[in-house]
C-alpha cells in the first residue's frame, strides 16, 4: 500500500466539510479502488472525528501558527518542571490560560468560516485538547497532524492516552523536539535548560559504594525521581490554579455585591412603577364609566331634541293652516 497516497487522501477527507465526510469517503474509496483494493479498504475504514475533533483539524489547517504558538509553550513549560523552576512554570501557567482562551475564540472562528458553530460545551473540549498538547508532545504530534478522532484530556503526571485518537498514527512524525540542535534557545528556554543541565550531572555523577544491608530499608521508598518532579510540578501549576481562581472569586463577589444592589434598585423602582400602574388603571376606570354616563344623556338629549322638533314642524303646519283659513 502506497502511505503517501494514504496520507494524501486521509488529508484531503480531514480538510473538508464534517457533513460531507462519510460521502466524501465513499468516493475517494470507489477511485482507487481499481488500482490498490488494500488501499480502497483502508480508505473505506477511515474514521469521522467528533465534532471538537473536526474543529481542531481546521484549526490545524487553516491557523497552525496557534498550534506551534501553543507547542512551543509546551515545550517551555516541560523544561520548567524538568528543572522544577516553580515560580517561571506559574507565569507559564499564567500565559497557558490566555493564549488557551485565544486558541479556543480563533478555532471557533475558523469553525464558522467553514460553515458550522461551535457550542460552549465543545469549546471546552477543544480547550481540553489544546491543554494537552501544552502536556505531551505526542499529543501535539496528533493534534498538528490535522487528523484527529476525538478529543484529549491530559491529568498533568501521566503521558496523554492516544490510542484511538487520530487517523494514521503511523504516519504521524516521532515525538521529537521540533528545535535544531544547534538553534539557540530564548532566554527563558536556556534558564530552564541549564536548570535541566545541571540536575542530570548531578544525578549522572557516581554514587560511593554502599553494603547491601545498606539498600534495606524499612522506611517506605521515595518515589522514582520523574514522578517526583511531574508531582511537584503539578503541585506548583495547581498552587498557581489556586492564586488565580482565588482572585477570580473576590471579583466574583464584587460582581454579586453590585448585582444584589441593582436587584434591590429595581425592585424598589417597581414598587413605585406598579403604585402609579394602579393609580392609572383607577383614573381609566373612571374615565370608561363618565364616558358610559355621558354617552347615555347624550342618545337620551338627541332623543329629546328630536321630539322637540317633531313638536316644533307640526306646530309650525299647525299654524300654517290657520292662516290660510
Amino acid at each position: 500500500m502506497d502511505d503517501a497516497a494514504l496520507a494524501d487522501i486521509a488529508d484531503r477527507l480531514y480538510a473538508g466539510p464534517l457533513d460531507d465526510f462519510v460521502a466524501a469517503r465513499t468516493t475517494a474509496a470507489k477511485e482507487v479502488a481499481r488500482q490498490d483494493k488494500g488501499l480502497a479498504a483502508t480508505v473505506r475504514g477511515l474514521p469521522k472525528p467528533s465534532v471538537a475533533a473536526w474543529a481542531l483539524n481546521m484549526l490545524a489547517r487553516n491557523r497552525p501558527d496557534v498550534l506551534d504558538g501553543l507547542s512551543d509553550l509546551g515545550a517551555r513549560m516541560r523544561a520548567a518542571q524538568v528543572s522544577l523552576d516553580a515560580p517561571y512554570l506559574r507565569e507559564l501557567g499564567r500565559e497557558r490560560r490566555t493564549m488557551l482562551a485565544d486558541a479556543v475564540d480563533i478555532a471557533r472562528s475558523v469553525a464558522r468560516e467553514q460553515g458550522r458553530s461551535i457550542s460552549d460545551a465543545m469549546a471546552s473540549e477543544v480547550e481540553e485538547t489544546l491543554r494537552a498538547l501544552t502536556a505531551d508532545e505526542g499529543a501535539a504530534n496528533a493534534v498538528g497532524s490535522g487528523r484527529l478522532l476525538k478529543v484529549l484530556s491530559a491529568d498533568g503526571v501521566n503521558d496523554v492516552d492516544l490510542e484511538g485518537a487520530v487517523a494514521l498514527p503511523g504516519l504521524l512524525p516521532p515525538a521529537t523536539s521540533a528545535r535544531p540542535a544547534n538553534a539557540p534557545l530564548s532566554a527563558p528556554k536556556a534558564k530552564a535548560a541549564a536548570r535541566t543541565r545541571t540536575t542530570a550531572e548531578r544525578t549522572s555523577q557516581p554514587k560511593p559504594t554502599r553494603p547491601r544491608l545498606e539498600a534495606v530499608r524499612q522506611t517506605p521508598r521515595p518515589a522514582s525521581p520523574p514522578a517526583l518532579e511531574k508531582a511537584k510540578a503539578a503541585l506548583a501549576e495547581a498552587r498557581a490554579a489556586e492564586e488565580e481562581a482565588t482572585r477570580l472569586a473576590g471579583e466574583l463577589q464584587d460582581q454579586e455585591e453590585q448585582a444584589r444592589a441593582d436587584i434591590a434598585q429595581l425592585q424598589q423602582e417597581t414598587v413605585e412603577l406598579r403604585s402609579r400602574l394602579k393609580a392609572a388603571e383607577e383614573s381609566l376606570e373612571r374615565s370608561r364609566k363618565r364616558l358610559v354616563a355621558t354617552s347615555a344623556e347624550a342618545k337620551q338629549a338627541a332623543r329629546a331634541a328630536d321630539k322637540a322638533n317633531r313638536t316644533a314642524v307640526l306646530a309650525q303646519e299647525r299654524v300654517l293652516r290657520l292662516s290660510s283659513n
